[in-house]
């Protein structure tokens, strides 16, 4: 079983709190990229966020 952990992230471009349920590597994902830039990606991969 992945290490899935419950997060909230401020995303600036959008003025409002997301929050996401991600695994460890994504938060480092995260870290390395961006919010901003994670997000982008979901979306053109047509993920809800």
């Amino acid at each position: 079983m992945p290490n899935l952990q419950n997060k909230k992230f401020w995303v600036e471009s959008e003025n409002r709190w997301v929050s996401l349920k991600i695994t460890n590597a994504a938060l480092r994902t995260i870290d390395k990229l961006g919010i901003d830039a994670v997000i982008a990606k979901m979306k053109a991969e047509g993920k809800k966020v």
